[in-house]
């Protein structure tokens, strides 16, 4: 890659947002390199059925493959690569990662966040197969009746276990954090929510099952929920003076644009409903509006 290269935008992270926007500014005929940093939360997903057009399901790999080839059709030059840092540069930015950089007019941020996985031997795997699962929105549906626990240390585990009994009558709470507060508890007494305070070393991921064992004995859940959090990857726009909200995601416009002008975020690492169609809405909000505001400039 030719490190003095300069095009209308620059994508930094290549899941459903980064790369749904690569097709979109390039059918709006903009030049676009997207910097593919090879970690998008989408390949965790074994296969989702809730995404629309694709009724028999399909896997998060397989559906990151058609983005690309579907974004490469249209243009998208497509580079691996983890992007150190992003410089103001003239009326536009220079984006540097490894040993090249690149100018861009504009820069759409779409590197997600780090989800918060239990310190659990075989987490990844268990992701992998269907086991452990990280977005209940996405897929709680195919644990309907099943035995489902959550794991979590604060409030956004009280809400996912009471979210979760939507799908079955069978939801327990695995508190791994600090000391409780009893009305918290009443609630999740309230709507049919067991609750077992314990640490990760009482819990072993074992086949298709995740047990947990205490002095009274072994329990066993057939898929288990992390709600211990996630980390929105926002550094590289925070580096520059733009705003988060109180939980770390960056706060954007109307259009996506972030408090930097010229500088566009959309995905997980912008708000909470963190879902492979609101992705690639906001991606297409922020290349029309890229677009326009590089139109008229």
């Amino acid at each position: 890659m030719n490190s003095t290269i300069s095009v209308d935008v620059v994508i930094i992270g290549a899941g459903p947002a980064g790369l749904t926007a690569a097709t979109y500014l390039g059918r709006f005929h903009r030049k676009v390199v997207v910097v593919d940093g090879g970690a998008s939360r989408a390949r965790w997903i074994p296969e989702s059925h809730n995404i629309p057009g694709f009724p028999r399901g399909i896997s998060g790999s397989m559906l990151l493959a058609e983005l690309q080839e579907q974004a490469a059709r249209y243009g998208a030059d497509i580079h691996p690569g983890h992007v150190d840092k992003i410089e103001r540069s003239g009326r536009g930015f220079r984006v540097h990662f490894g040993s090249h950089s690149v100018f861009g007019r504009c820069v759409l941020l779409a590197c997600g966040v780090q989800d918060h996985l239990p310190n659990l031997a075989g987490a990844e795997e268990a992701v992998l197969r269907s086991l452990l699962r990280i977005c209940p929105i996405c897929d709680a549906y195919e644990a309907t009746g099943k035995r489902i626990a959550v794991l979590g240390s604060g409030a956004h585990g009280d809400r996912e276990a009471q979210f979760l009994r939507t799908y079955s009558d069978r939801v327990t709470l695995i508190h791994v954090g600090a000391a409780r507060d009893p009305a918290a508890d009443a609630t999740l007494k309230a709507a049919g929510v067991a609750l077992i305070a314990t640490s990760l070393t009482n819990l072993e991921i074992e086949s298709d099952r995740l047990v947990l064992r205490t002095s009274e004995g072994a329990r066993f859940f057939d898929v288990f929920y992390s709600a211990l959090g996630c980390t929105p990857a926002s550094r590289l726009a925070t580096d520059l003076g733009a705003t988060r909200d109180e939980n770390g995601a960056l706060r954007v416009d109307a259009h996506q644009q972030t408090s930097i002008p010229g500088i566009f975020a959309a995905g997980d690492m912008v708000r909470g409903l963190n879902q492979v169609v609101v992705a690639a809405a906001e991606a297409a909000v922020a290349a029309t509006q890229i677009h326009n505001q590089l139109r008229e400039a």
